[in-house]
């Protein structure tokens, strides 16, 4: 009995030391000031999808990244690492772009898409993600098992819904959007 609980002890540190690091932090900055986002990046459930998350964040690809679409009542996306930092912003192409690397095969699950949860964007083929993401303001079960999850915002929640919306007509493309300040993997 004592072996059987000592194991599980160990197998519980182990794996809190393999995820340590599994926080995305957002600084963002939006027409009202700034605030922090802190999202659980989940890699037991997309292990390559977070691991290029970790990878872009690290070599401080989504700094000064804007959120391009924001859709009030459902989303925000940001993450297009080709046309949406604010240095090198094309509003004509942002949201059509990735990274230098390749697209990723899917990693579907189980999880709802409701308000908190992460998600990787991608177009019509669905292995097709590569740096997008977008985290829900609610509760959208059409997007259940189509995309994959990534991430669960633990703070900050409220900084998301006050991000600048896009209009309805232009599928919620933003005028002026607000941005990542900064990007960071932190111990969680």
């Amino acid at each position: 009995m004592c072996v059987r609980i000592f194991l599980a002890v160990l197998s519980l540190f182990i794996f809190s030391i393999a995820h340590a690091e599994d926080m995305l932090k957002l600084d963002v900055v939006t027409e009202g000031g700034s605030g922090t986002v802190l999202i659980k990046l989940l890699p037991d459930v997309a292990p390559k999808h977070v691991e290029r998350i970790k990878q872009l964040t690290r070599e401080g690809a989504y700094n000064n990244m804007v959120f391009h679409r924001v859709i009030s009542g459902f989303m925000a996306q940001t993450g297009d690492v080709a046309h949406g930092n604010r240095d090198n912003y094309d509003d004509t192409r942002v949201g059509k772009g990735g990274s230098q690397y390749k697209d990723l095969y899917a990693e579907l699950s189980e999880l709802p898409f409701k308000a908190g949860i992460v998600g990787m964007a991608r177009n019509r083929y669905i292995h097709s993600a590569n740096s997008q993401f977008f985290i829900m303001t609610a509760s959208h079960p059409n997007l259940n098992g189509r995309y994959t999850v990534v991430g669960v915002v633990t703070k900050g929640i409220d900084i998301v819904r006050q991000l600048k919306s896009g209009s309805q007509g232009g599928q919620g493309k933003v005028d002026e959007p607000d941005y990542i300040r900064s990007a960071s993997i932190i111990d969680g």
